[in-house]
């Protein structure tokens, strides 16, 4: 390539990359970084602030480590549902008012169920309070360098300014894997088992996309779908972000794509300009959209909620369709000079390890764990069957594999195949 024609490209490279920074905010943010790094290999309106519904999970997850680390707490310390986090909407756990569970417990209960109830009891047995566990995630917000973020509570219902952005997200997500890699395996457990109940990690790309190992996911009508995923492949971990997706099908896919560009990036990298690392990204002074009339509008067929992952034609369409350019002139030429790779469609569900077992009460005294019946008749009378009124397992508090086997598992579907019940439209849907 001649030297002309390569400064030609660098400049449509670099015109494309300041029309972006200048566009206002559409209804979409995407970040791509590197996790050992930060650099940041593609951004789209990475640095206008958002709502982070259930994201927020991972600030609650951030400041509890941080208690444990500084002494103040251990995996064994027992929190109590109040009645205040016995009311807390769905998506959660359910447990009844005086219920204790322990820190290790809760934690994989708050990130593969986006337990409400959860956050909460977490916030006030660690902070004393709702208020004075906000303060501690602000704290600690501050301290990484999180410019645009503020919390309100521990699980990311709609409040008033209850904001994040991108950027800040790959700035805390970076902050969980590089100061807590022993803990990494609480971002990536596919799914939990309490009782005979399973419930899946409502990221769809753990067992789904080859390497990935996290993070979150969140929903609110006002900020649409929300996903912070971590992905390892050949020893290098990258970190997408997806805000304001249309569904969970879509942020899924957008995520993966967004992952294959970072790990399959060729020798063209030289044509776009460098921008630079995560926290050097410019926050933008805004408003965050309110995406609620788009998510949970009457023209939506379903109203959408983190326990309504199921698409329809239209989802399934925008899915398949999820790589689209800004469709300008640039990027256009800018994309047609990637290597032809084609679209990254998300496989079937692969389980690739069992159910992490979870109970409540204390570590050396689990509580008898209720059966959940699931099915009619005779059968539902062998499903609610207990075994000696003991839990099927009582797991170490790092989630290793030291526990006692569990229950060989009934033959039957288990409890989440069962269809969910069709859920209210509220911005406070998890």
């Amino acid at each position: 390539m001649s030297p002309r024609l390569r400064a030609l490209f660098v400049a449509l490279a670099a015109g494309a990359l300041s029309a972006a920074a200048a566009a206002p905010a559409h209804a979409e943010a995407q970040l791509l970084i590197e996790a050992a790094t930060g650099k940041v290999l593609h951004a789209e309106n990475a640095t206008y602030p958002w709502y982070p519904a259930s994201v927020t999970k991972l600030m609650t997850t951030y400041t509890v480590l941080r208690e444990i680390k500084e002494g103040r707490l251990t995996f064994n310390t027992l929190l109590t549902v109040t009645r205040d986090a016995a009311a807390q909407q769905p998506t959660k756990m359910g447990f009844k008012v005086g219920t204790t569970v322990t820190v290790d417990n809760a934690l994989k209960m708050l990130l593969v169920k986006s337990a409400n109830d959860i956050a909460v009891a977490i916030a006030e047995g660690v902070g004393g309070s709702l208020e004075g566990f906000a303060d501690k995630m602000n704290a600690n917000a501050r301290r990484l360098g999180m410019t645009q973020s503020h919390f309100v509570n521990p699980n990311g219902l709609p409040a008033e300014n209850h904001v994040t952005s991108a950027r800040d997200l790959g700035i805390l997500a970076r902050a969980l894997i590089l100061e807590f890699p022993q803990y990494d395996f609480y971002w990536h457990i596919s799914s939990i088992r309490y009782g005979n109940r399973v419930i899946r990690n409502y990221n769809s790309l753990i067992d789904r996309y080859p390497g990935a190992d996290g993070m979150k996911t969140g929903f609110i009508c006002a900020s649409g779908y929300n996903l912070v995923a971590s992905a390892t492949r050949n020893g290098r971990r990258l970190i997408a972000i997806v805000l304001g997706a249309w569904s969970g099908a879509v942020r899924a896919q957008k995520a993966a794509q967004l992952l294959e560009r970072g790990f399959n990036s060729g020798g063209l990298t030289w044509l776009t300009p460098s921008l630079g690392t995560v926290d050097a990204l410019a926050p933008i002074d805004a408003q965050p959209p309110n995406l609620r009339d788009e998510m949970c509008g009457g023209h939506r067929r379903k109203p959408p909620s983190e326990e309504n992952e199921e698409e329809g034609p239209d989802e399934a369409a925008s899915a398949a369709n999820a790589t689209g350019d800004s469709g300008n002139g640039q990027a256009f030429m800018l994309s047609a000079l990637k290597p032809a790779a084609g679209k990254f469609v998300l496989g079937p569900p692969v389980e690739t390890t069992p159910p992490i077992t979870v109970f409540t009460g204390p570590a050396d005294h689990p509580d008898a764990v209720p059966q959940v019946a699931t099915g009619g008749g005779k059968k539902k009378k062998k499903v609610a069957a207990k075994t000696d009124g003991k839990p099927e397992s009582r797991p170490a508090q790092t989630g290793d594999n030291k526990s006692k086997p569990a229950a060989k598992p009934s033959a039957k579907k288990p409890a989440q195949g069962a269809k969910p019940a069709k859920p209210k439209v509220s911005s406070t849907n998890q």
